[in-house]
C-alpha cells in the first residue's frame, strides 16, 4: 500500500505530464473500443441481412454446390416435401427451425416483344409467405419490422424485376422506376432480338404459350415473357405481370434479376414433369446452432440414404468471411498503431522521471532499499498510468457510443439496396471493452520495464553526486 500511495505521489508530481500520457493511453482506448463495437455492429448487420434472404442452412442435391449452377434442372431435390417434413418433424431441429422453406433457381432469357427487346435473367422461385417468415428474423434487434415480401402465396401470375432489368425491357414508365433515362435510338440489329437458341423464335413462342384469357388492363401493363430450357431441353415461356421493380443492391443483381412464386418458376423449369425443388432454406432461432443442426441434417439424410448436402450462408455468400476478414485487418493495424503510441508515451514519460529523481534513487539505495523495490517502483507508476487512462478511455467510449447512438445516423453500405442505420455496437460488449482495458493496462505496465530496469541498476554513487 505505501508502495501505491509513493507511486501516486509521484505521479502527481508532473501533473501536466501524466495528464499528457494518460490521455494518449484513453485516446487509444477510445479508438480501439469505438470502431471495435461499429465492427461488431456491421458484422451482425451483414449477418442479419444475409440471413432474412438466404437462412442459415441451404440443402441441395450432391454436386449442386459445385455444378448445378449451370444445370438446376438436373440437380434437383425430386420428392422436397417429404425432405422437408423430415426437417420439421425431427425432435432435435424442431426446437432450432424457424422457416423451412423450397426455392427453385432458373436462368432463361426475359424478353418485351412488344417493343422487340430481350435480356438473360437470373430467376428465384419462392414462397411468399415463408419469405415474410424469413424477414421477420431479428436476433440481434439491429432492424426495425421489415417491409412484406410484394407476392402472395397462390398468385402464379405476378412477379418482381430489378430495376435495370426495367429500364432494359422498358418497363420504366409503366413501374413508375425514378431516374430511368431514355433509351438512345435504337439501331437495327443484325441478327433479329427475338431469335432464340437453334432458331427459336421468341416472339412465336411466347405468342403461344400466353394466357389469352387474362383481363385486357393486365395485358396492357408490365408483362413479359421468360424463355428458359426445362428438364427435357425443351424451351418453355410463360408470362409474368410485373408488379414491381426494386434495386437489389448491385448492378449485376440489378440487371438480371427476377422474382416469382415457386409454381411459376417450376412450370417454367420443369414443364409437365414432376416439380422439384433446387434447394430447401433453413432458418434457425440462433446463428449459434448452425454446426448442431448441419451435423443432425447430415445425420437425418444419411438414415434415409437421401443424396443431399448441406452448406450454410458462409460457404454460400463467401464475402461475408471476407468482410470479417477486412474488418479484422483494419482492426488489427489500428491495435498496432495505438500500442506503439501507448508504449512509446509510456517509455518517454518514466525515462524523464527516472532522470529527475535519481538523487531520489540514490538515497533510497543509500538507505537500503534494494534494486528490486526500485524496479517495483517504477513498474506501479506505468500500471498506474495505463489503470488511468484506459479507465478513462473505456468510461468516455460508452458515453460516445450511447451519444452517437442517440443521433440516428443511416448509410448505405455495399450490396444493401436502402439506407440502414449506422450504430455503435452498445450491448454484450464488456468482454471486448475488458480486453481493451486489461491490453493497455499491460502495454503501459510492459513499457515502465525499461526505464525501471535502468534506475534499478543505476550505481549509489553516482546517483548520489547527480546534479
Amino acid at each position: 500500500m505505501m508502495l501505491l500511495k509513493i507511486a501516486l505521489r509521484n505521479i502527481l508530481r508532473n501533473g501536466r505530464r501524466s495528464l499528457m500520457t494518460a490521455s494518449a493511453i484513453a485516446v487509444g482506448a477510445i479508438a480501439l473500443i469505438l470502431f471495435g463495437e461499429y465492427v461488431g455492429y456491421m458484422v451482425r448487420g451483414f449477418e442479419t441481412s444475409v440471413v432474412v434472404e438466404s437462412g442459415h442452412l441451404s440443402v441441395f442435391r450432391k454436386g449442386y454446390f459445385e455444378y448445378g449452377a449451370g444445370n438446376p434442372s438436373g440437380y434437383s431435390i425430386s420428392g422436397y416435401k417429404k425432405v422437408m417434413a423430415l426437417i420439421e418433424n425431427d425432435s432435435v431441429l424442431k426446437p432450432m427451425v424457424i422457416v423451412v422453406t423450397p426455392t427453385v433457381t432458373v436462368f432463361g432469357i426475359a424478353g418485351n416483344f412488344a417493343i422487340d427487346t430481350s435480356k438473360t435473367f437470373y430467376g428465384s422461385g419462392v414462397v411468399p409467405s415463408d419469405q415474410d417468415r424469413l424477414r421477420r428474423w431479428n436476433d440481434y434487434g439491429i432492424f426495425g419490422t421489415p417491409s412484406r415480401f410484394p407476392l402472395r402465396d397462390g398468385d402464379d401470375t405476378h412477379g418482381i424485376i430489378g430495376v435495370g432489368l426495367a429500364r432494359m425491357l422498358g418497363l420504366c414508365k409503366p413501374l413508375n422506376v425514378p431516374n430511368c433515362p431514355s433509351p438512345p435510338e435504337k439501331a437495327k440489329p443484325a441478327v433479329p432480338v427475338a431469335a432464340g437458341p437453334a432458331g427459336v423464335d421468341l416472339v412465336e413462342l411466347a405468342a403461344r404459350d400466353r394466357d389469352t384469357t387474362a383481363p385486357a388492363a393486365e395485358k396492357k401493363g408490365a408483362r413479359i415473357d421468360l424463355l428458359a430450357a426445362t428438364a427435357a431441353g425443351a424451351p418453355n415461356v410463360v408470362s409474368l405481370s410485373v408488379i414491381e421493380a426494386r434495386s437489389e443492391g448491385a448492378k449485376e443483381l440489378d440487371d438480371m434479376y427476377v422474382g416469382m412464386s415457386l409454381g411459376l418458376a417450376q412450370q417454367l423449369l420443369y414443364g409437365r414433369g414432376e416439380h422439384k425443388a433446387v434447394s430447401i432454406v433453413v432458418q434457425l432461432q440462433h446463428t449459434a446452432e448452425i454446426p448442431q443442426a448441419r451435423a443432425r441434417l447430415d445425420e437425418i439424410f444419411r438414415q434415409n440414404k437421401l443424396d443431399l448436402e448441406v452448406h450454410d450462408f458462409t460457404e454460400l455468400q463467401p464475402q461475408y468471411n471476407q468482410v470479417i476478414g477486412f474488418f479484422g485487418a483494419i482492426f488489427l493495424f489500428i491495435l498496432v498503431i495505438m500500442g506503439i503510441i501507448v508504449l512509446f508515451t509510456v517509455v518517454n514519460t518514466m525515462s524523464m522521471s527516472v532522470m529527475e529523481r535519481t538523487n531520489e534513487i540514490g538515497t533510497a539505495r543509500a538507505m537500503g532499499v534494494r534494486r528490486s523495490g526500485i524496479r517495483r517502483q517504477f513498474l506501479i507508476e506505468g500500471c498506474l498510468l495505463g489503470l488511468i487512462g484506459a479507465t478513462a478511455g473505456v468510461v468516455l467510449s460508452s458515453m460516445i457510443a450511447v451519444w452517437f447512438n442517440g443521433l440516428g445516423a443511416h448509410w448505405m453500405p455495399p450490396g444493401e439496396a436502402s439506407p440502414i442505420p449506422l450504430k455503435l455496437l452498445t450491448t454484450g460488449v464488456w468482454e471486448f471493452q475488458f480486453a481493451v482495458w486489461f491490453g493497455l493496462l499491460a502495454m503501459a505496465t510492459l513499457a515502465a520495464v525499461v526505464p525501471s530496469n535502468r534506475a534499478a541498476r543505476m550505481p549509489v554513487v553516482d546517483a548520489l553526486r547527480h546534479v
